[in-house]
């Protein structure tokens, strides 16, 4: 299990929440790969704390499937199949679509005009094939959306789902398109015009539609 030296730790944060979003990004960007076993003893030498928080960082990331723990015998990173995408977008594309209908009646003007250079920077990405930014401003975009619908329920349940977006991304099961900025202004034009309806359709089509492009590729 090799562990990265060359990372920061964030102050002010738990040691719990800590260990938590480190080993978590490290599931997520392939560092401790599919089936990897983790010594938690390794890892709370490396961030620095006890190797309790380390255990209760483990346990969290099991509950949102991250990771698989066998008492008496270890704990391991759960395997990863890509056909998970068509699994995970579903109910994404739902709370995404909950989300963007809560917004819409709040949303305000100049929120819209962020988001739309966000997806200004997004669309840029795309063309230069900087996937990694693509996917920074891809999430911006729809956080900002769901922080509008004001609801910690749907943000929490988001962030998990994304986490493991995130991590199919990585391991090359997502790719952004054309379509996907084509379908950002469409939900920003359903903001201006305070369509609910059409901005919950919109965010649901758009969160979707990887699925068809994964499929699509695979047939190839």
């Amino acid at each position: 299990m090799p562990i990265p030296t060359d990372f920061s730790i964030k102050p002010r944060v738990s040691a719990k929440k800590r260990a938590f979003n480190q080993i978590q990004e490290w599931i997520i960007d392939g560092t401790f790969k599919p089936g990897e076993k983790l010594n938690d003893a390794d890892l709370a030498q490396a961030l620095g704390v006890s190797r309790t928080p380390i255990r209760e960082a483990l346990q969290l990331l099991t509950v949102q499937g991250f990771v698989e723990m066998y008492p008496g015998v270890g704990t391991q990173v759960t395997a990863l199949k890509k056909e998970d995408v068509s699994k995970i977008l579903p109910p994404l594309a739902v709370l995404q679509a909950l989300a963007a209908e809560l917004a819409t009646p709040v949303i305000n003007q100049e929120t819209i005009h962020l988001l739309r250079d966000i997806n200004t920077r997004f669309a840029q990405s795309i063309k230069n094939g900087d996937s990694d930014n693509a996917l920074r401003f891809d999430e911006q975009f729809h956080n900002i959306i769901v922080e509008n619908a004001h609801n910690e329920y749907i943000s929490s349940s988001v962030s998990t789902l994304q986490s493991h977006v995130f991590r199919l991304y990585f391991h090359s099961s997502i790719v952004f398109t054309q379509r996907s900025i084509e379908e950002h202004e469409a939900i920003l034009n359903a903001f201006e015009e305070k369509n609910k309806e059409e901005a919950a359709k919109l965010a649901r089509i758009n969160w979707l539609h990887p699925i068809d492009l994964f499929y699509a590729e695979q047939e190839q």
